[in-house]
């Protein structure tokens, strides 16, 4: 059976066969069939023939009576399962469109093609918790959402979210815990053999809820990102002056914003010499010759960023523009902060693009 098909059966089973209403007349030998009997019936059928129904979604109650039901029944002739088959197949034909029977339904199918504010927002609203496996939606989270939850929570909780997790990302979070921490938390994981099923759900599912409590937030990146951004793209002049201002009001967001900020100087540090001729092929050339000029006039570190890159690209092209540099003389400062400027947007271009990473200041590639 077709996916699409079996899941408009899932659906139709969901929503007309499994409702608690009184037996009426059917076809020839199934007169006596109730609702539940032919829902019974056709989800058997269904995954005799290989049909994937997900029916951990349906309703606690509605997953209860078809247990029930599917005990109660013994066999069914072929003449009355062709019946029931039939009679499903013309509802099934009839219905054309089928939607969610809740607000939980709707987020569920609208999700991504709404935002995640709106979706929020309504899911907060109607007191709807998202559906699925929690620990889906743990696995997904960053490990700076999850680490939290470690130091918060007890050693045991803290065993258990190490055990459901990947093994990659549980190693991660271990070796961002203090070391008594972390002794504590692995020894606590060899006292969970005897943890069941539903504790382990309960967990998973409580600390989901705490994860969707976390407050909508305006700004995707944080301060320090977004003010580094910005003093990227000023003056010299003026992210010194900004960034002295900041040591005096806050030393600690200062030293986080220099992380963040990446200037010319920074081009030998936080780009791999191998990604130096895709900046040059981006740039317009005159444009690079303003900018090398310029940088080799201000001496180090920026003029040492002018020679890494004549340094890794091609000798013809590294010659030429050796040729340019010296033909040109001295460079107004606004036009040479203007072209290093250039650089650094192509820079940024293209790691946003994926053609490039750069390395983390204070990495050991740095030292």
């Amino acid at each position: 059976m077709a996916p699409a098909l079996s899941e408009r059966c899932f659906d139709e089973v969901a929503m007309l066969k499994l409702s608690p209403v009184s037996p009426r007349p059917g076809r020839p030998g199934q007169a006596a069939l109730s609702q539940r009997e032919k829902a019974a019936i056709v989800v058997r059928f269904l995954l005799s023939e290989g049909a994937d129904l997900t029916l951990a979604d349906l309703p606690d109650d509605l997953q209860a009576a078809l247990t029930v039901q599917f005990g109660q029944m013994r066999h069914v002739d072929r003449a009355t399962l062709a019946a029931v088959v039939a009679e499903f197949a013309e509802e099934l034909e009839q219905i054309a469109l089928l939607f969610p029977r809740d607000v939980a339904g709707a987020l569920t199918a609208l999700d991504g093609r709404i935002s995640p504010q709106t979706a929020a927002r309504l899911r907060r609203e109607a007191g709807v918790r998202q559906t699925g496996d929690p620990w889906d939606r743990l696995r997904a989270l960053p490990a700076e959402r999850l680490l939290p939850f470690l130091s918060t929570e007890s050693v045991e909780v803290a065993a258990v979210v190490l055990s459901k997790l990947d093994v990659a990302k549980s190693a991660d979070l271990l070796s961002r815990l203090p070391g008594a921490d972390a002794r504590r938390i692995t020894y606590a994981m060899s006292l969970t053999g005897a943890v069941t099923p539903e504790t382990v759900y309960r967990i998973g599912l409580s600390l989901a809820m705490q994860s969707d409590a976390v407050p909508d937030r305006a700004f995707s990146d944080e301060p320090e990102q977004r003010v580094g951004a910005i003093l990227n793209l000023s003056s010299s002049a003026t992210r010194d002056d900004v960034l002295t201002g900041l040591e005096e009001a806050d030393a600690g967001f200062a030293e986080s914003v220099r992380r963040a900020i990446f200037t010319f100087a920074d081009i030998p540090t936080r780009v791999e010499a191998r990604d130096a001729p895709k900046i040059t092929r981006g740039l317009d050339q005159a444009t690079l010759v303003l900018a090398l000029t310029h940088a080799r006039a201000l001496g180090s570190p920026s003029a040492e960023a002018a020679d890494f890159i004549l340094d890794n690209i091609s000798q013809r092209m590294a010659d030429g523009l050796r040729d340019e540099i010296a033909q040109t003389g001295k460079v107004k400062a606004k036009a040479g902060e203007d072209a290093m400027t250039a650089v650094i947007t192509a820079i940024r271009d293209l790691v946003a693009s994926g053609e490039m990473v750069m390395r983390q200041p204070g990495t050991e590639d740095d030292a």
